[in-house]
């Protein structure tokens, strides 16, 4: 007989994400069909379930990490505005994103020649290629290479190397805290080439404009172009994500995309990115707008 799975998080047939630090008095759930995966790994809590109305879902340390059904937003949105905010980006490396999402992004861009994955938890990527193929299928893809180990100590061997880095990290608690500092800004800022772009995670305004301002600053003192966006996903806290986009090019926009496609290109490549939805992303509401206003 199959062994029953269970884990602390799901109770009565719901997953609930509570969180009293990172979105306190609030919670999530998504009602379970089937819990499909349970593991400790290395560093982090790992559990996947079928959901009944979004797929099957990528849980890490109790916070939801993808669902099959709008992953796309996220990993569409942390990868095209940077990569549509470079003149011609050839060599691509992703810190964190074991599921794989931002690698199938990132090699829709035909000017791509290597895209590099450093994860620390092989466990994620291991569980992504069984539970979430649509995003793990880009593993399958000649220009990936992939690296299981820290961002830190892989970011220290590479110096004017990649022309854009996006970091899909989780939030900054317990594994993802040090990718929220100056310190690892410096480090991607050197790994970079002279027009190199990034983007990262940087949470939801709702929530943590605290931590978003620090991020601002952070970012702002390491690159001369440093902005935030977000995008909307219901599965998130607050259902919305931002990000911040910076550029070591002093002269960049990274407000408007420096290559666009014709719209049914778009539509075939895209489910959430287009050419409005890059510019409109960075126009915040007046009460954040104004909160991370460059002092």
């Amino acid at each position: 007989m199959a062994e029953t799975l269970s884990h602390p998080s799901i109770k009565d047939g719901w997953f609930y994400e509570i969180s009293n630090t990172m979105w306190p008095g609030q919670a999530m759930a998504l009602r379970v069909e089937k819990i499909l995966h349970v593991e400790k790994s290395k560093y982090q809590d790992v559990l996947v379930f079928k959901s009944t109305d979004y797929g099957n879902v990528l849980v890490l340390d109790g916070a939801i990490q993808a669902t099959e059904r709008d992953e796309f937003s996220y990993q569409e949105m942390i990868t095209h505005l940077a990569m549509n905010s470079h003149p011609n980006p050839k060599k691509v490396l992703v810190i964190g994103g074991g599921d794989g999402g931002v690698l199938r992004e990132v090699v829709k861009h035909e000017s791509v020649e290597e895209a590099v994955l450093c994860d620390i938890d092989e466990a994620v990527i291991r569980v992504s290629k069984e539970f979430l193929p649509d995003m793990s299928k880009s593993y399958k893809h000649p220009k990936v290479k992939v690296h299981i180990g820290d961002g830190f100590k892989f970011l220290d061997d590479y110096k004017n190397t990649f022309d854009v880095i996006i970091t899909d990290s989780s939030d900054p608690e317990g594994p993802a805290e040090s990718l929220f500092q100056k310190p690892y800004f410096q480090l991607l800022n050197d790994a970079l080439t002279s027009k190199g772009v990034i983007t990262t995670q940087a949470e939801n305004i709702w929530l943590h404009l605290k931590i978003i301002q620090d991020l601002k600053k952070a970012c702002g003192e390491v690159f001369p172009v440093a902005e935030y966006a977000y995008c909307t996903i219901p599965t998130y806290p607050s259902g919305q994500i931002g990000f911040m986009v910076c550029s070591k090019d002093a002269n960049a926009n990274v407000k408007k995309p420096l290559r666009e496609l014709d719209p049914e290109t778009e539509r075939k490549l895209f489910r959430y990115y287009n050419k409005q939805i890059h510019e409109a992303s960075f126009v915040l509401p007046t009460w954040a707008r104004d909160a991370l206003a460059t002092k």
